[in-house]
């Protein structure tokens, strides 16, 4: 009985332990909800970025939301976060240049039987120590150099790196913001043509009553109405999402309403003042992506000159000294007590003769890095002069599809306006009416669009040329 009561623990035990193991799912053919889910979901909502206040009855600027965005999307923190780590990671390296220095205090009782003779005396033996340790490489060549050398540049690089997650966000949310007058325009113009799609109609419908008119012109009035509205609910559609859109872009959640200005308060430029020569002189200057893969170089230099220092021997110091108290209690005998300084001092020459070619092989690898580091660096010349040629060239189209839409625009207009004129007068027919009214709806379409495309396509130009992070930028953002 006595055994029996034992096992029932032992066995209750061991039918619990697997209950709280970790276990793959056990089917593929449903999903897995693992214990500490719910666990995971509350610890995941704790690092949730916390909103910030966007106030509803102001109207942003394009300058004032691209702050908000520098100042509370994530990314932007994740990127700063980087660059202080790295420049810890050069403290750490610049650390190697000055020497170590440890201190030890030890304190402890010795008790044992000494024999003396044919008698056994108990011996009572406390020591107390305090011992400095000095460790200083003297010199090395270079190596120690060359680590530093080599987390500066990464350190350049982590912040040309932090820099471009500025001109990315700030791209993001000019190209939300033109997104979102874009939409909000093609709404203005999606009303505009139901209205005139309206005016159709009624007219369609009063000739109808007059006995001017026929039946199915009436049908075919109301069918391009109900046409107008199906494509206003679809412009409305997208505004929403591009709101959410910028709203995200921000650090925002989607949900939050912003309110912005029209884009009939923004001045549409004509042209660019610089040539495109100009402009890609500008991005070899000021793109920071470039200026990280240069940073690269010097980083493959560096670690070349720390493989190059392997070769040669290394000279180190050490010291050791110690200051040492000692008590000594013999049975039958009084006190006795001593104490001393210590040490000793010595310097150890390292060199590697012979290591298998792996030394030869580490700066062979370094001259790789190099020369890879330089082809990059050529290969992202060729990208961004390429990006810069595009970019210019989409905003050149820009210009003229501008001047080409509004040329149609007027020419849509003064076309419906006569078209419905003449229909009421019973000159035109209703055909004519309503192939005028779509292609004013499409001019008025295809006007906000140009107009928007220009902007956008001027932020892109300072996008691909680092216009947009300098320091006069924010005077001249349109």
């Amino acid at each position: 009985m006595l055994t029996w009561n034992r096992t029932i623990p032992l066995l209750t035990l061991m039918a619990v332990i697997p209950a709280f193991a970790q276990s793959p799912p056990p089917s593929s053919g449903r999903p897995w909800h693992a214990p500490d889910e719910r666990t995971i979901v509350s610890e995941g909502n704790r690092f949730r970025q916390s909103g910030f206040r966007i106030e509803p009855n102001k109207t942003y600027s394009l300058a004032e939301l691209i702050d908000l965005a520098e100042a509370h999307n994530p990314e932007t923190s994740v990127a700063w976060e980087n660059a202080r780590a790295q420049a810890a990671a050069l403290g750490i390296a610049r650390s190697e240049l000055y020497p170590t220095l440890s201190a030890v205090a030890l304190s402890g009782v010795d008790r044992s039987e000494v024999p003396l003779g044919s008698q056994f005396y108990r011996q009572t033996v406390p020591v107390f120590e305090a011992s400095l340790e000095l460790n200083y490489t003297i010199f090395d060549f270079g190596a120690r150099r060359g680590r530093i050398a080599a987390e500066s540049a990464r350190v350049l690089a982590t912040n040309f790196a932090f820099n471009d997650v500025h001109r990315k966000l700030i791209y993001e949310v000019q190209q939300a913001y033109y997104r979102l007058l874009n939409a909000s325009g093609q709404e203005a113009a999606a009303r505009a043509s139901l209205a005139n799609a309206q005016a159709v109609q009624q007219a369609a419908e009063e000739r109808l009553h007059d006995g001017l008119a026929t039946l199915p012109d009436v049908l075919e009035a109301r069918s391009a109405t109900a046409q107008a509205q199906y494509d206003l609910q679809a412009v409305l559609g997208a505004e929403q999402i591009a709101r959410g859109d910028l709203a995200t872009a921000l650090g925002a959640s989607a949900t939050t309403v912003i309110r912005v200005q029209p884009l009939s308060e923004l001045p549409t430029p004509e042209s660019v003042d610089d040539s495109v020569n100009e402009a890609i002189d500008h991005a070899f200057a000021q793109r920071p992506d470039l200026q990280a893969e240069v940073a690269g170089i010097r980083e493959a230099n560096a670690q070349g000159k720390e493989a190059r220092a392997a070769f040669y021997p290394s000279l180190s110091l050490q010291a050791n000294p110690s200051a040492q108290s000692l008590f000594v209690l013999q049975q039958t005998l009084p006190w006795g007590h001593t104490s001393d300084l210590n040490g000793g001092v010595a310097f150890s020459l390292n060199w590697t003769v012979f290591d298998g070619g792996a030394r030869k092989s580490r700066l062979a690898q370094s001259e790789a890095e190099i020369r890879r580091a330089q082809a990059q660096v050529s290969a992202a010349h060729d990208r961004i002069e390429d990006e810069v040629w595009t970019a210019y060239s989409n905003l050149n189209t820009a210009f003229r599809q501008r001047e080409a839409a509004t040329a149609l625009l007027d020419a849509a207009t003064q076309s419906y306006a006569a078209a419905l004129e003449s229909y009421k007068y019973g000159v035109r027919t209703l055909l004519d009416v309503t192939a005028a009214q779509k292609v004013l709806a499409q001019a008025n379409s295809a006007d906000v669009l140009a107009r928007t495309q220009v902007l956008s396509s001027l932020s892109e130009l300072a996008f691909r040329n680092g216009d947009s992070i300098q320091a006069n930028s924010r005077k001249s953002r349109p």
